[in-house]
């Protein structure tokens, strides 16, 4: 199959991005409006681009109405900060429910159930059981496109650890983390690690080996062919 991005809608785009780059990290974000309300927001076009200083970049889309711009980037936009959290597996629904397009004057950590820590160099708060949280200072806003998508750079001022994940020689303990992934519209758990050369048995006993679903759902489901889906990366109704 190939096909000519110039052929396709912004949906189907997206359709396709969030389907082959697998799997992706999400940046759990928390901001705070100028007005005080915190929101939440889970956000997989996420990645690292610099070093010194420690840089990172996550990309919003509008809400689902294709206009409207989230809380999360309003919030961004006026404070000039955020915070990035990492997910683990016990907080995976509240990291889903996060996604839900809850209304401007709503503090999400109450409606999702979290508690917050506060920040040491930025206004917004941390989520209080996350492993870790990097605190950022926005470096640039980048305007993407023709749909009103926007990536923002972020400068990590502050890097929270928990202690038992904090190695010698300042390296984190990954294979603790129990890290939530993206994959299309649905989370992967990160529960294994390698270094090559694998053996070639243990090649041919993976081979078209379709990954395990832990919610019991049938192999072929997904969440993109329910009402809950919208090509925002927002969450239509609050449980699926």
């Amino acid at each position: 199959m190939i096909i000519n991005s110039a052929d396709l809608d912004a949906t189907d785009s997206y359709k396709l991005l969030i389907g082959s780059i697998i799997p992706r990290a999400i940046a759990w974000v928390s901001t705070i409006s100028e007005e005080g309300v915190a929101n939440l927001a889970p956000i997989s076009f996420f990645t690292a681009v610099g070093r010194k200083p420690p840089m990172v970049s996550i990309s919003l889309q509008p809400r689902s109405d294709g206009t409207t711009l989230k809380d999360t980037f309003v919030n961004i936009r006026e404070t000039g900060n955020f915070v990035v959290n990492v997910a683990t597996l016990p907080q995976a629904h509240a990291l889903h429910s996060s996604a839900f397009e809850f209304p401007s004057g709503i503090d999400e950590f109450e409606a999702v159930g979290l508690e917050k820590e506060a920040s040491q160099a930025v206004t917004a708060p941390r989520i209080k059981d996350a492993p870790i949280a990097m605190e950022c200072i926005v470096n640039r806003i980048i305007p993407v496109g023709d749909m009103n998508d926007h990536v923002v750079w972020g400068e990590v001022v502050r890097f929270h650890v928990k202690d038992e994940l904090y190695l010698e020689r300042g390296r984190i303990d990954t294979a603790a983390v129990t890290a939530v992934g993206r994959l299309a519209a649905e989370y992967t758990l990160v529960e294994n690690v390698f270094t090559t050369p694998l053996e070639d048995e243990l090649l041919k006993s993976k081979h078209k080996q379709r990954m395990a679903r832990l919610d019991g759902q049938p192999d072929d489901w997904s969440p993109i062919n329910t009402a809950a889906w919208s090509a925002s990366g927002s969450t239509l109704t609050k449980e699926q």
